[in-house]
């Protein structure tokens, strides 16, 4: 039978909300968890985990971060990488500039530094940031050298982070391990945003350029080795590629309503969500308010394998309240109904401070 858009539709739900399980684990099967600071009703990493962990309570990542084996690093966004990952990232290009060194030194001679130590030793003064801002000279100058490997991230305090020295083994030696690096990576990518069309797909591996901007020579070899090895079809005019070894058939697709992130793996792909659910959904967090149309921090709300529309959560005197929208009318459904007050009750219960 060939393949059509609703086997892919469901094939996505299916592999992307697989059972949950333990924060470690739902970590290690997947490699890469985006990060976002903005809390609407909650940062987008536990948005993303709250439906792949177990009893998973915003915040848990970043509490539990010193026992997990996982990074904080840039892959194709910024967030957080397994260490086999990052260790397929790494070495970048040091920072060879003289500030960068005695910076080095510093930490090295201290172990474990808060930014305020290094703004209180060095008073490098102020510089532009990325959204043309002022930020502390040596804030960005730790951020860069976070970037590039010469430092980890221990933990945060208050959200600040906390760093000592990073050191990664040496670069690969030739280059077939550099094309082996290099389809790992890919693959890691086509794991998590699987299935994806042609276009999606050479649009996330050039991403890879922000995780290995040694490499980036290497992507266009990298990508058309992807498309040869990947399991693929063609489905009206569009090339779909999904891993090899996972059966597109496999579409159990659960009776559940699910209020998901902007940035969770189901919607990332904004050319597949028009594909696959026939209507536009953008990010309006920093779009003007007269422009916004769907809100803030619009979430799209999934029934079954669908996008029917979006909610905008806020808790207000420790109330949640939730704003729904559809692109249609909503669902009679009384099944709908239940599984909706469900997913706002679990909702309302990982918002609260984990408890023990």
């Amino acid at each position: 039978m060939p393949i059509t858009i609703d086997d892919l539709r469901r094939f996505t739900i299916a592999r992307t909300f697989p059972k949950p399980a333990t924060l470690n684990r739902a970590l290690q099967s997947m490699g890469f968890v985006q990060a976002d600071p903005i809390r609407a009703p909650a940062r987008a990493q536990d948005l993303i985990l709250r439906h792949r962990v177990n009893d998973y309570h915003a915040g848990d990542l970043e509490r539990r971060y010193t026992s997990l084996d996982v990074e904080e690093d840039f892959f194709i966004n910024y967030g957080y990488v397994t260490r086999s990952l990052q260790s397929l990232m790494h070495p970048r290009p040091a920072l060879r500039q003289r500030k960068a060194k005695l910076l080095l030194d510093f930490v090295r001679e201290r172990g474990v530094v808060h930014p305020r130590e290094v703004d209180e030793h060095f008073a490098h003064g102020t510089v532009t940031n990325y959204w043309g801002g002022s930020s502390n000279a040596t804030t960005h100058l730790l951020d860069a050298m976070h970037y590039a490997g010469m430092l980890r991230i221990v933990r945060r305090e208050k959200g600040i982070r906390v760093y000592a020295e990073h050191k990664h083994e040496p670069v690969p030696r030739n280059a077939a391990e550099r094309r082996a690096r290099m389809d790992a990576l890919v693959d890691v990518v086509v794991r998590i945003y699987a299935p994806l069309p042609g276009s999606s797909l050479s649009y996330y591996v050039r991403r890879l350029r922000y995780a290995v901007p040694q490499w980036q020579k290497e992507l266009p070899g990298a990508l058309q080795r992807a498309k040869e090895r990947l399991s693929h079809a063609r489905v009206g005019n569009v090339d779909w590629y999904w891993p090899t070894a996972e059966n597109i058939n496999d579409q159990s697709v659960d009776e559940a309503v699910r209020l998901v992130a902007p940035f969770d793996p189901a919607v990332h792909d904004r050319k597949r969500f028009e594909l696959f659910w026939g209507w536009t959904y953008r990010f309006e967090a920093y779009t003007p308010i007269s422009k916004r149309k769907l809100g803030y921090y619009a979430m799209p709300l999934l029934w079954r394998d669908r996008v029917i529309g979006w909610a905008n959560l806020s808790v207000k005197n420790g109330a949640l309240t939730h704003d729904l929208g559809y692109v249609s009318a909503p669902p009679l459904d009384r099944t709908y109904k239940r599984e909706l007050e469900g997913e706002i009750e679990r909702m309302r219960i990982f918002l609260q401070p984990k408890v023990g």
